[in-house]
């Protein structure tokens, strides 16, 4: 018999929401259906300008938009679930991540935001939403991320291979699965993923991300540069560890680098590579017995990322499809997989992982208004 959940996440990039209908009656997750809905140039922009470090925020905007998304993701899933043929009431979940606004784990009074509200996605959709994943992990003194290791770990483990892996979303993390059982997983984010290149990118070329790394490929890799930015004090620090756009941001490169001495396309391959060296350094310093690396998120659509990170790292770089999931896919699966965490009142979080004091049970559920079975 089906188990069905859909996982809903809007990521650091902004570039809109992925859908996914999964079902979990296997051993191993299998996807039925994807649905991607693109956010519109205003949206994008009013959601960088509530997530700016520093900026003054409107309250009202702020609300309205938690609203907003809140609809987008409700429609994204009733699309999805219409274009399939099947029934809200076959649903016994959605997890929805929601859209990061701010992530401070570190600071005197830590939290973690994400706006989307999950009760309009619970009423538009008539199903039960899970949401708010982040903040019950920080109760538990972690830092809120990142939560799909466990995801990793149920999906991607093998007992006989020692393995990574990367998931470059606008940050860039990875989760390390030992072939021991029980595997002692840890994973943390390395630093910036595609945000330093879409941001400056965007700024110099007026388009949102480097088509398969083409306009970096074009400039010359400046390693004073990229040592420079290096010297960070996020990239020294051990896990548990966990960063955002708030801090990994062009306000952050102009801090360190004097930008305007240097060509711009140089510039973009120097935050290309260092994307890449911070995401080797972190293998070969926290997984040095890896033996294979499996790659998930936007970034693996950066042909010039993917080069060079195979150039820095001694064993083979692949496709997370290749073990049964597209690497665009990956993260909505693993929120279906967290909401159905919650909904077995089992923990989703490990606590080698984000530093919390123990395994909790994630999110807040808002239940739904579907007669299941009907």
């Amino acid at each position: 018999m089906s188990e069905l959940y859909i996982g809903l996440m809007s990521g650091t990039s902004i570039d809109g929401i992925d859908a996914g209908l999964v079902d979990f009656q296997g051993t191993k997750p299998y996807l039925i259906g994807f649905e991607y809905l693109p956010f519109s140039n205003e949206i994008k922009s009013v959601i960088q300008q509530l997530s700016e470090p520093g900026s003054k925020v409107s309250l009202k905007e702020y609300g309205a938009m938690d609203n907003r998304l809140g609809h987008l993701f409700a429609k994204t899933v009733n699309t999805l679930l219409a274009k399939l043929s099947i029934p809200a009431s076959l649903i016994k979940a959605i997890g929805s991540h929601g859209q990061t606004i701010y992530h401070a784990p570190d600071i005197q009074f830590p939290f973690s935001l994400q706006i989307g509200d999950p009760n309009i996605i619970a009423e538009k959709t008539g199903i039960t939403t899970i949401a708010d994943f982040r903040r019950r992990d920080i109760a538990a003194y972690g830092q809120g991320a990142p939560l799909v290791p466990g995801f990793h770990d149920a999906v991607f483990s093998d007992f006989h291979e020692h393995r990574c892996i990367v998931n470059i979303g606008g940050i860039a993390n990875i989760t390390v699965l030992p072939p021991t059982q029980p595997a002692k997983v840890i994973g943390f984010d390395t630093g910036p993923g595609n945000t330093l290149m879409d941001q400056w990118i965007q700024k110099h070329r007026h388009i949102d991300y480097d088509k398969n790394g083409a306009w970096g490929k074009t400039g010359k890799i400046n390693h004073n540069l990229v040592a420079l930015l290096k010297q960070d004090a996020y990239f020294q620090a051990a896990p548990p560890k966990s960063t955002g756009k708030e801090y990994f941001s062009l306000p952050w490169v102009y801090h360190n680098i004097a930008t305007a001495d240097y060509p711009a396309e140089d510039i973009q391959a120097s935050l290309c590579f260092l994307t890449a060296i911070t995401i080797c350094d972190a293998i070969r310093n926290y997984a040095p017995a890896t033996e294979r690396v499996l790659i998930c998120g936007g970034g693996i659509h950066n042909g010039y990322l993917l080069e060079l990170i195979e150039q820095n790292i001694a064993c083979p770089v692949i496709s997370t499809e290749q073990y049964g999931i597209h690497p665009d896919h990956v993260e909505a699966v693993a929120f279906a997989w967290l909401a159905r965490q919650t909904l077995n009142n089992l923990p989703g979080n490990i606590k080698e992982v984000t530093g919390a004091i123990k395994p909790v049970v994630l999110g807040g559920i808002y239940q739904g208004n579907t007669k299941k079975g009907e």
